[in-house]
């Protein structure tokens, strides 16, 4: 392929060319303005650690069910006003979108989640909402609130998949099956619902060429958003016992590396929710680095400048 080539560009508005659809940059012309997502723990448990599936939860999550930064009083609408409250002086004129975020958020009966859905749309200030679940805990009666919920305000559902490979999957403890995850994909885009899949880059035994495999085949579907999530092993998850010197990159400049070839497999139309990772700091074990997000994103953009490319060229 041609160095030549004219660069597909998504958007300058900050100053910088960027060659990555970010989400960000979708909800500002969806919503015409600033759009910050406000991430909510709802109460919920997960199949996987209440013993359904399984317990102790998958050996990557941390004990607040991958929502460490997640609010959690009990009232959803007052979570929402405490963090709008924080967020305002920053910014005054910003929207908002409620993300259900921390462990699995259709896990529940259907009247539970339709109350506390519906709890967090009627703050004024939020403007859609974000629901976070696993593939294996969309049963019809949820699909159907899922899909009334889609014709009444902006919607996504995320499905957390990890990777497509199923000996991964297992040592990782994840319980469910890349087949589930292909027919609740199904379902949800027969139903018109926006699918958002998580990703996560550097699990212990997966070769580059595996990661990239799992990129190929989540966007095989028309899903609308990937999530790419480096591997960070933090404390109080399984893997600090099982797995306590896996290191899932050995820096930065390997880390973009593989990162900038799994975006240019990534059609343009897809948008990109997260391409790094950041555990807080104070729950961090390892890669110690990657808590410095601005430095990561920062040298992905540099990189894809320097090398000329841009997400979906390989395809």
């Amino acid at each position: 392929m041609s160095d030549n080539m004219k660069p597909l560009i998504f958007d300058t508005s900050d100053g910088q060319e960027l060659r990555i659809n970010t989400i960000n940059t979708y909800l500002k012309n969806q919503f015409g303005g600033k759009v910050v997502k406000l991430s909510l723990d709802g109460g919920f448990t997960c199949p996987n650690r209440d013993g359904s599936k399984g317990v102790g939860g998958c050996l990557f999550c941390s004990a607040s069910g991958s929502g460490d930064m997640a609010d959690g009083s009990g009232d959803i609408f007052a979570d929402l006003d405490n963090q709008i409250k924080r967020l305002t002086d920053k910014w005054p004129e910003a929207k908002y979108l409620a993300y259900f975020q921390s462990h699995t958020n259709t896990y529940a009966p259907v009247d539970e989640l339709r109350q506390k859905f519906y709890a967090a749309l009627e703050h004024p200030k939020v403007c859609g909402i974000a629901i976070a679940t696993r593939p294996d805990c969309i049963p019809d009666d949820v699909l159907d609130l899922l899909a009334e919920l889609n014709e009444k305000t902006f919607m996504w559902v995320e499905l957390g998949l990890q990777t497509m490979h199923q000996d991964t999957m297992d040592a990782m403890n994840l319980c469910y099956t890349l087949k589930e995850y292909d027919e609740s994909v199904g379902r949800l885009l027969e139903r018109n619902i926006k699918t958002v899949t998580h990703l996560i880059l550097g699990l212990p035994g997966e070769t580059h060429e595996m990661m990239l495999e799992s990129v190929k085949h989540v966007c095989s579907k028309p899903i609308f958003g990937l999530k790419l999530h480096m591997f960070n092993l933090v404390k109080g998850s399984q893997m600090e016992l099982t797995h306590p010197d896996h290191m899932s990159f050995d820096s930065i400049e390997e880390y973009v590396d593989l990162l900038i070839s799994a975006v240019e497999l990534v059609p343009p139309s897809v948008t990109l929710h997260r391409i790094s990772g950041d555990a807080p700091r104070s729950t961090l074990i390892a890669p110690e680095w990657s808590y410095m997000k601005r430095t990561i994103l920062n040298t992905i953009h540099k990189e894809m400048r320097n090398r000329n490319t841009w997400q979906g060229r390989r395809l």
